[in-house]
């Protein structure tokens, strides 16, 4: 049997039938939808809230609407040979760290230790960076990943650096000026701040 050449008119109609099943199925993503909103959808399917839960966590809306999305509270030195914690509280004044420096006994090992809360939103790709000054001079700098995370406003997270080991020799000690910050994937400075770091050949030298 010979083939059936469409007519013009049968062709039209083709076409016309293709630009209506290409408007059908063209796809719009989505608008763009906040965290509570997310959780408010399907509320009432158990399955579904229980899995949004285990995703983004018993987050309720943050008290305050003013908050930042990241709050850095707390940096702290875990060093087990330190007599005393070496903690700075960055809720407060920031320019009094470079005023009070940390003491650190030549060639401990220690880490660093940042606390922080992610209040409304998803946050990607946080970093901690931080470079080391000697006399005006930059002597080292340290880029760590921090990760991905969701909002937990009544639940603060906690992120470690790898072991340092304070530098050690007559020639080492004295007075480092730090500057550190903590960012993201959008380049979002959360929060930079300056602290100083005092190397001694004794912890009461």
């Amino acid at each position: 049997m010979a083939e059936h050449e469409p007519t013009p008119e049968e062709l039209a109609a083709i076409a016309a039938a293709n630009e209506e099943c290409d408007s059908s199925v063209n796809y719009k993503p989505p608008a763009q939808k906040s965290l509570q909103e997310i959780q408010e959808l399907d509320k009432d399917d158990e399955s579904l809230r229980k899995y949004k839960e285990a995703l983004l966590g018993s987050t309720k809306a943050v008290a305050d609407p003013t908050a930042p999305n990241v709050q850095v509270t707390k940096m702290t030195l875990l060093c087990e040979a330190a007599p005393s914690p070496l903690v700075l509280d960055l809720t407060g004044d920031l320019d009094g760290f470079k005023k009070k420096p940390f003491v650190l006994k030549e060639g401990v090992e220690y880490k660093i230790q940042i606390t922080f809360k992610v209040n409304k939103d998803i946050v990607s790709g946080l970093k901690y960076n931080q470079q080391t000054f000697r006399k005006g001079v930059k002597v080292d700098k340290s880029d760590y990943m921090v990760g991905s995370y969701g909002p937990r406003p009544d639940e603060a997270y906690e992120f470690l650096t790898t072991m340092e080991e304070a530098p050690k020799g007559m020639l080492a000690r004295g007075t480092y000026n730090i500057k550190s910050k903590f960012t993201d994937d959008d380049k979002h400075d959360h929060l930079s701040w300056e602290w100083c770091l005092t190397i001694k050949k004794d912890w009461k030298d």
